[in-house]
């Protein structure tokens, strides 16, 4: 990975295409030798949860950037990244990688954009089962890998809640992420898969408590998904 590390290096200081058609051979390169990383650690994850995504390499995202709608028109990322999605819609949740030099790697995992439904529906959760909830984030395992939960969080109270609500600040919530911060020699050693996966299956309680969450109403029964369709 110290190659890959070095091309992003070089790419970040020279984003554009010229530069870029110039070394597309040193990109090849860099791209064969992170798909077998994502190989190796989508069969780790198969072996504690049960992942749709097909290949390490069908998880990677493209490096070429969407400038359509960004004022920053460089054409490239300068990182390499790319998420897993979990099977089927009792297994809520996704996991994500990015790989960037000088320690600005990360591995995440949670609910990036969760549609209004599934937000009711947490926030209904969260209105009865707080302490549920801070069962799991506030375990030794949670706060040593990822801190607290983060993401965006609404300004005011949600519609329908008081802003005296005893779980006012969970109420808030938009977002759920988890991240867990990576050195470059981390990301460098040979291990790096198993780490990981390891760090992936550390977010298992969180995502199979949200899971729960989205996939029964508050008298315990399972919503039929199904039949909404």
């Amino acid at each position: 990975m110290r190659e890959v590390f070095a091309f992003l290096t070089a790419l970040r200081e020279n984003n554009n295409r010229e530069w870029f058609s110039a070394h597309k051979a040193r990109y090849e390169a860099a791209l064969a030798e992170v798909i077998p990383v994502a190989d190796k650690i989508l069969f780790l994850m198969n072996q504690h949860d049960l992942i749709e995504t097909p290949t390490g390499k069908k998880s990677l995202q493209r490096i070429y950037r969407d400038v359509r709608f960004s004022k920053n028109k460089t054409p490239y990322k300068s990182n390499w990244s790319g998420g897993f999605k979990r099977a089927t819609v009792k297994r809520r949740g996704g996991y994500y990688f990015h790989l960037e030099p000088n320690g600005r790697s990360y591995l995440a995992g949670g609910f990036w954009q969760p549609n209004k439904d599934d937000i009711k529906l947490l926030r209904e959760h969260f209105s009865e089962e707080g302490d549920e909830y801070r069962a799991v984030t506030m375990t030794k395992d949670f706060k040593k890998y990822f801190g607290e939960v983060r993401g965006e969080q609404l300004k005011k109270s949600p519609k329908g809640y008081d802003i005296e609500h005893p779980e006012i600040e969970l109420l808030r919530y938009k977002q759920f992420l988890l991240i867990h911060p990576l050195t470059d020699e981390e990301v460098f050693a040979s291990s790096f898969p198993e780490k990981a996966s390891d760090v992936f299956q550390k977010m298992r309680p969180y995502f199979d408590l949200m899971s729960d969450f989205l996939t029964t109403d508050l008298n315990g029964i399972e919503i039929n998904y199904e039949a909404k369709r």
